[in-house]
């Protein structure tokens, strides 16, 4: 179905965070996309947390603080299951891009399964004709100087998302040398099996305008609890193209378990 739109520790995980009117909140762990890092999510993190949600953003490997490091998909998962597990079992993971496929392949596999998944633009088949030309763009971005590549990014991202965006992007740094690599990581990615192994609601918030919507049926299709979600207007970076209608649209789900 398409739609517009701390407490205590207990073992492992914490109890459901209650927020000042009382209300359950759950936790929220954030992932972002490639070549970006935690700091993509500032504009998410001040609003849930503002709100009373227990939010907080990863680095995955190669990005942000963790540059320098090799990215793998096992070393994602790590990330992923090590932030989870410091959460509350009430606990919803967000993803965007690479997040999201991340989310998927995580929560395939995870014994500390989330409540719920929100995935937003991640619904192309790795593989295909978009990412092997992504891999062969990457390659020759890879081959420039480093502020050339970093330049180029940076101008990217200005002309996509805007200036307040762009610049949340740039804060934790542009991981131009771990694109490479992440890409070619993701060509063993399978989300369609993930989804059939993943026992969650999953909702698929996502940009009307997201040239990675390609095989949303297939998704659709996969997913044993899901639904859709869609930002009118938006393009691939929903979260930062169009923010505050992202941000109505994740709260709105996030309501939906309390």
């Amino acid at each position: 179905m398409q739609q517009a739109a701390r407490g205590a520790r207990t073992g492992s995980v914490r109890a459901p965070r209650a927020s000042a009117d009382g209300q359950r909140r759950p936790d929220v762990l954030l992932v972002h996309g490639i070549r970006t890092s935690s700091t993509m999510w500032r504009h998410q993190l001040e609003v849930l947390r503002a709100l009373g949600f227990r939010a907080e953003a990863l680095d995955l490997p190669g990005h942000g603080a963790r540059r320098g490091e090799t990215f793998t998909l096992d070393a994602a998962r790590e990330s992923i299951e090590s932030a989870r597990s410091g959460m509350a079992e009430d606990a919803v993971v967000v993803g965007l891009s690479l997040g999201g496929y991340l989310a998927l392949d995580w929560a395939a596999r995870t014994t500390h399964p989330a409540t719920r998944l929100v995935v937003s633009s991640c619904t192309a088949l790795p593989g295909g004709w978009g990412h092997r030309a992504y891999l062969g763009l990457s390659d020759v971005i890879g081959r420039l100087p480093a502020d050339g590549a970093t330049r180029l990014s940076d101008a990217a991202a200005r002309g996509l998302v805007g200036r307040r965006a762009a610049e949340d992007v740039a804060a934790g740094g542009v991981a131009v040398e771990a694109q490479l690599a992440t890409l070619r990581a993701l060509l063993a990615v399978r989300p369609l099996d993930d989804l059939a192994r993943i026992d969650v609601p999953v909702t698929f918030l996502l940009g009307g305008w997201d040239h990675f919507r390609t095989e949303q049926s297939a998704f659709e299709r996969a997913a044993r609890r899901g639904d859709v979600v869609v930002v009118p207007r938006a393009t691939h970076l929903v979260s930062l193209h169009r923010p505050l209608a992202y941000d109505r649209a994740l709260l709105g789900i996030l309501d939906r378990d309390r």
